[in-house]
């Protein structure tokens, strides 16, 4: 008979003016890979920072059980000691220092008279990349580590914390298809050394491969937990957004007129390396009312394009020539840009697209405050008036526009970063990456917003790794590899199969 390793008893936890988790039960079995899935906003990051003491016990409501005792953690050292790591969506790793260095923060490895033993720490350092596969020097630094190594350093410093029950919180969510496959085979991996795990994830077909048994919360609610053998998509986006969702993706009429935006020849250059080459002699065109896709895999150039065709070079040579409704136009900088009717989601909200630990309000007022400005001052009655109809418009789940963004969940960031270029007023709309991060009843809302921009007569731009994505929204998609065109379809002759091979396509010189 298996038993549990943990068990979360009637977990209730509540913020001012907002019920985070009421009454949730969580039991995972000893050695299972257990997935938490739900909505963003619906309370799962809420239920791990309780169990992993980021919210010490106090401050919510219920009992943890934890091998059969009764804990209390006043904090992440109470939860570590007992062998609860948790890693968390944004890594907590310290960019400058080494490998070495990031595992044993706090832990440390020491030698005679409490000095840290540098070749003991480094030896051992190597021992832990070596049982997560990482090939790496224990000395390297983690600023010189591509994110999916940076999360195998997570789980090697967790590993040296005689982990027993290993939280990770969206860890694929920022890999490639390679580096997530690499991440999921590790925890099955850890599994088999008797390793329990904890995975939140949006990636219902990675949940369906490695969990053992899925628990679906819901507004802060246990919805059900299902045993492996009964797991299906259909299932778990029924008891996340509450409904069957029969279409992933909202019905598309497309309306598309006259040529709005046309590049030609666009060439741009590694900002700190002149000689290489990001983006080859593109040459694309989108119309009104048109959504256009721009496919291909990591590294092919596609970020690059649409930072540089918006104006953030970053001192990396440029050529080419953009044309709007047919009038050459500049996008030298990011103010041109906006100027000349283009604007551009970053696929990056956190770092490019938003400021934390301003307002909703102000975040979306950000790139038109001329709109609201007289003589140099904001009218703030004004900014709190346009940000509150955008609020309600768009559905963003908050109390106030006065609520911190960073506060929000990732759904809802991304509505705010849509809100604010939509404020703008653009002609054409670049959303790079726009359901990163995100559960399938935001998505859908996100298309949503898509096909009324499109409707509007907007010229819409998307970027995706999720190729389906692509197929459902798009009325033509662009495939890129090696920053070049490789070829461009109809949504009618744009199959999976297709896309894919232009795609991988060596790129023609």
């Amino acid at each position: 008979m298996t038993t549990n390793i943990l068990e979360m008893r009637s977990i209730t936890k509540t913020f001012p003016g907002v019920k985070a988790l009421q009454d949730v039960t969580l039991e995972v079995a000893r050695g299972e890979i257990h997935a938490i899935c739900g909505e963003n906003g619906a309370g799962k990051s809420t239920l791990m920072k309780v169990l992993s003491g980021v919210y010490p016990h106090g401050t919510y409501d219920g009992d943890i059980v934890f091998e059969n005792e009764v804990v209390a953690f006043r904090d992440i050292r109470d939860s570590e000691a007992k062998g609860i790591v948790i890693i968390h969506q944004e890594l907590a790793l310290s960019p400058y220092l080494s490998i070495a260095e990031n595992i044993f923060l706090n832990n440390e490895v020491k030698g005679a008279f409490g000095l840290i033993d540098w070749n003991k720490a480094n030896s051992e350092a190597a021992k832990l990349l070596a049982r997560v596969g990482l090939r790496e020097n224990p000395t390297t630094r983690i600023l010189d580590l591509g994110v999916g190594k940076q999360q195998l350093v997570e789980i090697a410093k967790a590993l040296s914390k005689k982990v027993k029950l290993l939280i990770l919180d969206e860890p694929t969510a920022a890999l490639n298809d390679e580096d997530s496959d690499h991440l999921l085979d590790l925890i099955l991996h850890l599994k088999g050394q008797g390793i329990t795990s904890i995975i939140i994830s949006h990636k219902l077909n990675e949940i369906k491969k490695i969990a053992d048994s899925v628990t679906v919360i819901r507004d802060g609610k246990t919805i059900e937990t299902i045993a492996k053998a009964d797991v299906s998509e259909e299932r778990i986006i029924k008891d996340m957004v509450g409904r069957d969702l029969e279409h992933r993706y909202p019905e598309h009429t497309p309306n598309i007129g006259e040529e709005i935006l046309r590049v030609e020849n666009w060439t741009a250059h590694h900002p700190q390396d002149a000689n290489r080459v990001m983006v080859d002699n593109v040459n694309l065109n989108v119309r009104r009312g048109e959504i256009v896709g721009i496919a291909g895999l990591m590294g092919a150039g596609r970020t690059e394009f649409a930072m540089s065709l918006f104006g953030r070079s970053y001192g990396s040579r440029i050529s080419g020539k953009v044309f709007k409704a047919g009038q050459e136009i500049q996008t030298r900088s990011v103010s041109e840009a906006i100027g000349n009717g283009l604007a551009y989601a970053t696929e990056d909200r956190k770092m490019y697209g938003l400021n934390l630990i301003e307002d909703i309000k102000r975040n979306i007022s950000a790139a038109s405050l001329e709109k609201l400005s007289r003589a140099g001052l904001v009218n703030d009655n004004e900014e709190f008036k346009v940000a509150n109809e955008y609020r309600k418009d768009m559905n963003i789940k908050a109390p106030s526009v006065l609520s911190k963004t960073g506060k929000l969940s990732g759904g809802n960031q991304q509505k705010v970063v849509l809100s604010k270029w939509i404020y703008s007023d653009p002609d054409v709309l670049i959303l790079d990456e726009p359901t990163r991060g995100i559960d399938v009843g935001a998505k859908y809302e996100i298309y949503t917003i898509i096909n009324r921009l499109a409707a509007e007569g907007k010229g819409i731009i998307v970027i995706s790794s999720e190729l389906p994505e692509l197929l459902g929204i798009c009325d033509r998609i662009y495939a890129l590899s090696e920053g070049r065109i490789t070829g461009e379809l109809p949504i009618e002759e744009a199959t999976p199969e297709a896309v894919l091979k232009l795609m991988t396509m060596e790129s023609p010189r």
